[in-house]
């Protein structure tokens, strides 16, 4: 196949990944921009087989995922025993667009890290030997020396599970409550709740319905104590599921706690968060600029053109709502 950018970076110029590229997401060593498998079925009866792995997968998600770990230059499955050091995400088998599903979450994660300054899992597309993408992002729970971070998501903070709550359990509640659980768990509480709400923002912008309470956490410091994870997960839902504003049943924020348009809201979560003001307006201008770099990277992006101009529309039409006084 025929790279003219990084699939990476979305930089162009390269027919690999970048320098940059490598040493956020592979440590530095040249990994091949293509996987050592022709295929997700290719190696079906083979020891180290896609289907084996994901018996040991022990991350939650509808989404398949895939253990990898890198040796050196050279990546492949983990085997038994093996703690891996990055997940792949190839094409899921059902969904609307599901081929550009891969592109989608990558173009995400990529915006919300170089434009708005996000601190995300590092991520890029990788390639299967048919051609088709794949997305790898590294384990940021996994140090290099092989020590397992401790990290926990928000529906387990809220003590929240099917056998407590049902199958929509990760879906119930507001935005707010995120903030309620991060007063009692994050010491750092101040710092942590400003990235929480310019996260919230960027999610509303982008069109990520899917924002649920397993798609946030915390994680350990080397302190001891816990933060706000990097962010993962990230991707415009509405390419495949006609999907709600908001992932959590009640919104933004509960209906006791006042309504308005959106613009209202983010402005009442803010109040009812604690951040000041000045710190609302500073984060809300940054996220409603920068329109010309989110364009440059969509059009850099790996998504078909088509994609990439509904993409586009989605987030003028959020910004465009998100900017009503």
């Amino acid at each position: 196949m025929v790279i003219n950018r990084c699939p990476g970076t979305l930089a162009l110029g390269f027919t690999t990944y970048s320098r940059t590229c490598i040493k956020r997401v592979f440590n530095g060593s040249k990994v091949n921009h293509v996987l050592p498998y022709a295929s997700l079925q290719s190696n079906h009866n083979s020891e180290d087989s896609f289907e084996e792995n994901a018996t040991r997968m022990s991350i939650s998600g509808v989404q398949e995922k895939f253990s990898l770990i890198q040796l050196k230059n050279k990546i492949r499955l983990t085997k038994e025993g093996e703690q891996g050091t990055h997940i792949l995400k190839p094409i899921p088998s059902i969904s609307k667009n599901a081929d550009q599903m891969p592109a989608n979450e990558h173009l995400t994660m990529q915006i919300a890290h170089q434009v708005f300054g996000i601190e995300t899992a590092e991520n890029a597309l990788i390639f299967f030997g048919n051609e088709d993408p794949a997305y790898i992002t590294k384990r940021f729970d996994v140090l290099p020396s092989g020590l397992k971070l401790a990290q926990e998501d928000f529906a387990s903070l809220a003590g929240k599970s099917p056998q407590t709550h049902g199958t929509d359990y990760k879906y119930l509640g507001s935005y707010w409550d995120l903030f309620e659980l991060m007063r009692d768990n994050l010491p750092s509480y101040k710092v942590e709740s400003l990235k929480l709400f310019k996260l919230l923002i960027f999610n509303y912008l982008f069109s990520n319905g899917d924002a649920h309470l397993k798609n946030f956490s915390i994680i350990e410091t080397p302190q001891g104590d816990f933060k706000l994870s990097p962010v993962y997960d990230l991707l415009n839902s509405r390419i495949h599921i006609d999907d709600k504003d908001f992932a959590l049943d009640e919104g933004l924020i509960t209906a006791r706690m006042g309504q308005g348009n959106v613009a209202k809201q983010f402005q009442s979560l803010a109040g009812h968060a604690g951040i000041h003001e000045k710190q609302m307006n500073s984060i809300l201008a940054l996220m409603v600029s920068k329109a010309d770099q989110v364009k440059k990277l969509i059009d850099a992006s790996f998504l078909k053109e088509q994609i990439q101009r509904s993409y586009l529309q989605t987030y003028q039409m959020r910004l465009n709502k998100l900017k009503q006084e």
